[in-house]
């Protein structure tokens, strides 16, 4: 018996951002500033498990923390006391942030700390006795991908003190480097905590720009004024940075809504009943054989050729994939991974296994909604045709019998539109299939550190627990604790681009083209049908007109009649059917969908081969984490595209 992979715990993810220690607010106020975070800290893990009575059992909150002197740190101490989870996407390799952040003021001990000797100064041994402590206890994500030319500015900057055009190189590199870990911070959590006077938010890398940029990817802010630590509250949007005093009379219970919202969607308990319902579908191996119509007549009218072949799908088991279509995948991730390998172990878990799952349900589901509604139209027409053929036939006498056919016939469409919604096909189709396409590229996306802000996953029509579900499973693994660098950045991009963006664009480009064929050609057979409809009526009426003429026998009209209707009949009936079938499956709306797909991901392949025949040193991690979020934003414009398709076509009565 095939087993599913079991649900993920929904886990919060919170961010931190603060002043260092040298800020004279928060310097002046440092315990009363370490009280309030305790006391919010509190609060958070108390809105977090009151959660559990909704979903059950609950990973532990998960800190994300740049690690610098002050607030940082200070965060990342209290919640190592709560049994929380450290994760720390530091801007540099852990040495060269170690020495950055230890603010020496010599050359020589910039040069000790970077060698991983003591420094002479004993202020600077200290702060960097702390790094390291901090270090210890929490996980490492390293960007260190340019730690040769940021060593090389950061040694340059002390051997030329007064050289201010150096010391500004120096400051926009390294801003720009702690900004690029802010985003990943950013990324990765559902609420940023942020000790701030209130000063600019425009300087690269600082407090205030951290705010704003996670206001503008749509992650709110829980606002600590060093000042007046007492008084936070909570910002939600860019615009309320305009605001000198934001408004703090509901700051309770928005705070308390904004982690519900983080762990679960608003409709109650619907991520818990969604997971459990997913997790207790029955696996079949292979897709049913009697409910491919949908797929046959793509195939009948693609013009891929063996239009009848065999179309019976074998389903790749949670157990099989990292072995079979995700080998390549694993391959890669223990490659760039080898330096925490229990991190590809955990994308194979809980990434390929979840897929392959939501994958096999909703395939099997797809063909029951989709084949099971082409049926209706099939049927529908054969009804037509089974109440009027007694009439060509000449078989009056037995006309009872051809009622029931059409009545059974009939039954049969009903009995399909019963089975369909209380088996909710429309709907679980629709949910598994989100879940896939979230897991499907996610595993490149998981080893750069890359991931959707929270506040940016898109929310489904009656229900989000399959974004959540996704959400959840891929916030899982965590960051992999290990230092990016230009060798493992050239090897992502190309798992990326073979293993995702490649196959993807040929799969689009393949799709369009057949679904614009399938189109075409049911638009063609339809209206061939309905103007072979006019011209046997025309052929009748000319018979019958060349009857009362003398030029032909009348017999001729009269013995034909019932032929001529039941074809006359037939011809649009069939016609409507077809053009039901071509309305439902709206083949060119998917065909323009996938061409878009096909387009991006074009664009996405020579964007990535730009940057493997870059310089070496050209590339970095901001180009490829932009690559990745353009892949990921790909991936979803498709599912939103294709949920506008059938987001209203529910089975139903086929008219």
């Amino acid at each position: 018996m095939i087993e599913a992979p079991p649900p993920p715990l929904p886990r919060l993810c919170l961010g931190v951002t603060g002043h260092r220690a040298n800020n004279a607010a928060f310097s002046a106020n440092q315990p009363a500033v370490e009280a309030a975070l305790a006391a919010m800290f509190t609060r958070i893990g108390a809105l977090a498990e009151a959660e559990r009575q909704s979903l059950g059992a609950l990973a532990p909150v998960r800190l994300h923390s740049l690690l610098a002197s002050g607030v940082d740190q200070l965060a990342a101490n209290l919640a190592e006391q709560r049994g929380w989870e450290v994760t720390a996407p530091l801007p540099f390799g852990r040495a060269l942030n170690l020495a950055i952040n230890a603010f020496p003021s010599e050359a020589a001990d910039a040069h000790a700390l970077l060698a991983g000797e003591t420094p002479g100064d004993l202020a600077v041994g200290e702060r960097a006795a702390l790094i390291r402590k901090a270090y210890a206890g929490a996980r490492l994500f390293e960007l260190a991908d340019r730690d040769e030319a940021m060593a090389a500015l950061f040694l340059d900057h002390f051997d030329h003190p007064a050289d201010h055009a150096r010391a500004q190189v120096w400051n926009g590199e390294c801003s720009a480097r702690v900004a690029l870990a802010g985003r990943v911070m950013i990324e990765q959590s559902d609420l940023i905590i942020a000790v701030w006077d209130g000063g600019s938010h425009c300087l690269t890398g600082g407090t205030g720009h951290t705010i704003a940029a996670s206001l503008d990817a749509a992650t709110p802010v829980i606002w600590i004024d060093p000042a007046h630590p007492d008084d936070w509250c909570v910002l939600q949007t860019v615009e309320d940075l305009l605001d000198s005093r934001p408004r703090q009379t509901s700051r309770d219970a928005d705070l308390a809504a904004l982690v519900q919202l983080a762990l679960r969607p608003g409709e109650g308990g619907a991520f818990k009943r969604g997971a459990e319902a997913l997790a207790r579908e029955a696996w079949h191996p292979r897709s049913h054989r009697f409910w491919t119509l949908y797929r046959r007549i793509e195939t009948l009218f693609g013009g891929e050729g063996r239009p009848l072949r065999s179309l019976t799908r074998r389903y790749e088991t949670p157990d099989q994939i990292a072995g079979g279509s995700g080998a390549a995948t694993m391959a890669a991730a223990r490659s760039m991974a080898s330096a925490d390998p229990e991190f590809a172990d955990k994308i194979e878990r809980g990434t390929l296994r979840r897929f392959a799952w939501a994958d096999g349900i909703s395939a099997r589901v797809s063909d029951f909604y989709r084949g099971g509604m082409m049926a209706n139209f099939l049927l529908s027409a054969l009804a037509v045709a089974a109440g009027l053929a007694y009439q060509p036939l000449h078989l009056e006498h037995v006309k009872v019998f051809f009622a029931l056919a059409e009545f059974l016939l009939l039954s049969l469409i009903l009995l399909i539109i019963w089975r369909g919604r209380s088996k909710r096909w429309h709907k679980r189709w629709f949910e598994t299939r989100r879940v896939a396409e979230y897991f499907r590229h996610a595993p490149m996306l998981q080893l750069l550190g890359v991931a959707r802000p929270a506040g940016r996953w898109p929310k489904g029509s009656d229900t989000s627990w399959p974004e959540y579900y996704a959400r959840h499973g891929l916030r899982e693994a965590g960051l992999p604790q290990l230092a990016i660098d230009r060798a493992y950045l050239r090897e992502g991009l190309v798992a990326l681009r073979d293993h995702h963006v490649r196959t993807q664009r040929d799969y689009h480009v393949t799709k369009a083209r057949r679904l614009h064929k399938v189109h075409h050609r049911l638009d063609t057979l339809s209206a061939w049908l309905f103007i072979a409809a006019v011209c046997l009526v025309a052929i009748w009426l000319a018979m019958k007109a060349a009857g009362l003429a003398g030029l032909v026998p009348l017999s001729w009209s009269a013995s034909s009649a019932s032929l001529f209707t039941f074809f006359g009949v037939m011809c649009p009936t069939v016609g409507a059917a077809i053009a039901g079938m071509r309305y439902f499956g709206d083949f060119e709306r998917f065909a323009a969908i996938s061409h878009v797909a096909a387009t991006k991901l074009t664009a996405l392949d020579l964007r990535i081969g730009q940057l493997l025949g870059a310089p070496e040193e050209r590339l970095g991690y901001a180009q490829v984490a932009e690559i990745a979020r353009a892949v990921d934003a790909a991936v979803v414009d498709e599912i939103e595209g294709w949920q506008s398709v059938f987001g209203g076509k529910h089975i139903a009565v086929p008219v």
